[in-house]
């Protein structure tokens, strides 16, 4: 089930739901039920506690956006920092160029096709992705240049994986989500309260206050799933976060 298709769910159901309680508690109120005041006191506490909960969404919103750059980030360094141990390597013997080369892009074609399979542990490492950046390491930092170029060369090609290491490091760090359960528990809980101060103020069963308390809870359930869409950088918009790779090395991951 595509994002979209969940998102325009929960938004309708969200609008459902409220739209029948206020239906139910229309019918069942008393036609002597005086709907036109609300005391100072609850109209007070209604909008600090809407204003508490805006902040917290915004927070959480900013929180998830930070992360998911972060996490792509690192993805794209990565992918640079493979793209010039891939280049560098020009000026080396051709078998050993050859040789850094095919292990490069196997390495690139294993993360792409396994790593970062579709599922909740995008994006996480693997021993064998491992070993595979490992073994380039071992095979850059044990060559013994012997022209001056390729001894120019050797101290960039080092660094340039090393980069690669650090930023697959990080990239593990960053898979999965980054909401902390009870931060979900408090936005889940916020949410019902918000909008069940919506029938505290006494709504009527006019079109407009209809329309009004239908948009402000899809509006809700909105941000909500904008927070559990970014919560998992690689896990949710997994081509983007692989693009770096597929432009970088088209030949290896079938761009």
């Amino acid at each position: 089930m595509s994002a979209w298709l969940v998102l325009a769910l929960v938004m309708v159901a969200s609008c459902v739901v409220v739209l029948t309680v206020a239906l139910l508690r229309q019918r069942r109120s008393g036609e002597d039920e005086d709907t036109s005041e609300t005391p100072d006191v609850i109209e007070y506490m209604i909008m600090m506690i809407g204003v508490v909960y805006a902040i917290v969404l915004g927070l959480a919103i900013a929180g998830v956006w930070e992360q998911r750059n972060a996490a792509t980030d690192w993805v794209t360094q990565e992918a640079l920092a493979l793209h010039e141990v891939h280049e560098r390597v020009e000026v080396y013997p051709v078998e050993f160029r050859d040789r850094v080369r095919a292990d490069v892009e196997d390495y690139v074609a294993y993360t792409v096709d396994t790593e970062w399979a579709p599922g909740p542990d995008a994006g996480e490492l693997t021993e064998r992705g491992d070993r595979m950046l490992g073994r380039v390491r071992s095979q850059v930092s044990g060559f013994e240049p012997t022209t001056t170029l390729e001894s120019h060369a050797y101290q960039g090609v080092v660094d340039q994986v090393a980069q690669a290491s650090r930023a697959r490091t990080e990239r593990g760090g960053s898979a999965g989500t980054t909401m902390p359960g009870v931060v979900w528990f408090g936005l889940i809980i916020g949410a019902v309260v918000v909008v069940g101060m919506v029938f505290v103020l006494q709504i009527r069963r006019s079109g407009r206050e209809l329309v009004l308390a239908g948009l402000f809870s899809a509006l809700i359930a909105f941000l909500l799933f904008l927070i559990w869409h970014f919560d998992a950088p690689y896990a949710r918009g997994l081509t983007e976060s692989v693009e770096a790779f597929h432009t970088l090395f088209p030949q290896a991951t079938g761009g």
